[in-house]
């Protein structure tokens, strides 16, 4: 009999094959993408013992998918818990349809809200991807191209087709994708500073919390700024990331002497307590522009995300302060 906490995830085998689209990926990436909510280690698992079948014969996890490869895969029984169903009913999830800016056969564009983490993990049950793909049902595809901490706002891609995927990270690793954040830092930011070089070192504690921090021994990284309009205790910056490490900008604007409002990790605590004054009540951390090239036509696209409606009100106080 069943264990009640477990449920089949895949009832009976199913062949599934490889369209033009989906080859060149390795077999244990493409198990973790198409049974969601399957541990890595089951995955593994099914991999060694031959359970997963590839032209009816095993595979290691780093074979590499050909178009028209037939592969078999097993029923899957898995924990419940592991496996949460997201209801599209829920505020967060239905919210998520009017923040799209942007959709077409091959991608999409969000503007993501501030608090909600770009995936589920680490104590959170479910983030933007897993909503997306509660609201697309019938998308055989949905991959963050690229990633935001849950407390910044903005522009988040989001491919909906493998080829997509590749040529956005292939456009990010040759550094042709213009990313442009607005911050609100402490203080009177310096007009001659305009580039920041300083490498970072991430580190995880034992909790999973990730820590950046300055150091010789990390990784090459470099955001540069421009000042957009300055208040009596607080400037607003655009900050445009070169590199895309983890923090950068939050770590870069402390490194400079001016951390931004309100940051839980970075921040300072008297700045904040003044900006909570003037209704701050998050991270003023926001991406508000992207230019690329588009993954299928290659024509130029520049999207842009206004900032909400509290953190307008916010710069309002502060001009009139």
């Amino acid at each position: 009999m069943e264990n009640a906490a477990e449920k089949i995830l895949n009832p009976k085998v199913k062949l599934i094959t490889i369209s033009e689209d989906e080859s060149g990926q390795r077999i244990d990436n493409f198990l973790m993408t198409h049974l969601k909510g399957v541990p890595k280690s089951l995955v593994y698992r099914i991999l060694r013992k031959g359970e997963v079948r590839v032209n009816k014969g095993r595979v290691k996890p780093e074979y590499k998918l050909q178009a028209n490869d037939i592969i078999r895969v097993p029923p899957v029984r898995v924990s419940q818990k592991e496996t949460p169903q997201i209801s599209t009913k829920l505020n967060k999830v239905s919210q998520l349809e009017d923040c799209i800016l942007y959709e077409d056969e091959v991608m999409l564009v969000i503007n993501k809200p501030s608090g909600m983490a770009v995936h589920g993990g680490s104590g959170v049950n479910f983030g933007v991807i897993e909503a997306l793909r509660a609201l697309r049902p019938q998308a055989r595809f949905l991959e963050l191209v690229h990633r935001l901490d849950r407390d910044t706002s903005g522009i988040l891609l989001v491919a909906k087709k493998r080829s997509a995927l590749r040529n956005l990270h292939e456009q990010l690793r040759e550094k042709r994708v213009q990313k442009d954040y607005l911050a609100l830092v402490r203080g009177q930011w310096q007009s001659h500073v305009k580039s920041i070089q300083a490498p970072l070192l991430k580190n995880e504690l034992a909790s999973g919390e990730r820590v950046v921090k300055v150091s010789e021994q990390g990784k090459p990284s470099e955001t540069r700024f421009k000042i957009e309009e300055r208040y009596q205790i607080a400037t607003l910056v655009k900050a445009s990331p070169v590199t895309g490490r983890t923090h950068q900008i939050r770590v870069h604007t402390l490194h400079a002497g001016h951390p931004i409002a309100m940051d839980p990790k970075y921040g300072d605590k008297e700045f904040d307590k003044k900006m909570a004054s003037f209704g701050l009540n998050r991270l003023f951390l926001h991406a508000f522009e992207i230019v690329f090239f588009h993954p299928k036509t290659e024509e130029p696209m520049r999207i842009k995300a206004p900032l909400d409606n509290a953190l307008k009100a916010v710069l309002n106080k502060l001009r009139s302060a």
